[in-house]
């Protein structure tokens, strides 16, 4: 079964694809947007004969203060489906993690909106990814 820290490191590098996105394979304290965290949400154990366990891990896109309306044009790039910016392509640009894991897949983009870090509200965007080992 794969370390987490490699599964980390496959999606952190997946997302590095994307130019211009900071990447981040923990939560930041002080992020300089954009940037993308990839935190661990869940483990389900046992899911089926094939795959041994599926990840749940949750990507935040913090694109630039709310108030911008920059932040806006910039996220609408990040969520698209498509499109050098699309973090769902980056995400799955190497489903495999280089061998690491099964299956990787962008599911979702379930929540959009502000999020207030050190005093600072961002304009922000989750994408929830399944990686199934």
């Amino acid at each position: 079964m794969a370390a987490l820290a490699d599964i980390r490191d496959g999606l952190a590098d997946n997302l590095r694809t994307i130019s211009g996105l900071r990447v981040a394979d923990e939560i930041l304290d002080n992020p300089q947007p954009p940037v993308a965290m990839i935190a661990l949400g869940s483990i389900d154990y046992h899911i089926d004969m094939r795959f041994g366990a599926k990840y749940n891990f949750t990507v935040q896109v913090i694109v630039g203060r709310a108030s911008e309306r920059a932040a806006q044009r910039a996220l609408d790039l990040y969520v698209n489906p498509s499109g050098a910016s699309s973090v769902k392509l980056g995400v799955e640009s190497n489903r495999t993690l280089g061998g690491v894991v099964s299956d990787v897949v962008c599911e979702s983009m379930p929540n959009v909106g502000a999020i207030t870090m050190n005093d600072q509200t961002y304009l922000a965007a989750d994408f929830l990814v399944a990686v199934y080992v």
